[in-house]
């Protein structure tokens, strides 16, 4: 059993940062791919950035491809999104997301484990 509590969201401007954290719980964290959802109003959840159980590979969306980069450190715990050049269409709902690797980084049925979101928005 893995439990995930996001923090770091916050309001941005336009072409800002922010980093956000997942902090986990449970001995088996390391064995786990990791990875950041978003869901914006009115839209469904979709894939920001995975990372696998050794950080070795990482994955992204087009539409975040250049400007987030995901991170983890097992010793702590932790998976990190580094978002930079924010942009108001990045606004939503974050959500970490955990599981054993299943064949797919990309899909929301992929992961069992999920956090309760951080908002961010950013203005224009």
């Amino acid at each position: 059993q893995v439990q995930l509590v996001e923090s770091g969201g916050g309001l941005v401007q336009a072409g800002g940062s922010l980093r956000l954290s997942c902090a986990a719980s449970g001995r088996t964290f390391s064995t786990y791919t990791m990875a950041w959802f978003r869901q914006a109003p009115g839209k469904e959840r979709e894939f920001v950035a995975a990372i696998t159980w050794s950080g070795t590979s990482t994955y992204y969306a087009d539409s975040v491809k250049g400007r987030f980069t995901i991170s983890r450190d097992n010793a702590k715990n932790m998976v990190y999104l580094q978002m930079n050049s924010l942009k108001p269409e990045d606004t939503a709902v974050y959500y970490c997301a955990g599981a054993r690797y299943n064949g797919s980084y990309y899909y929301v049925g992929a992961y069992a484990y999920w956090g309760q979101g951080t908002q961010v928005t950013v203005s224009s």
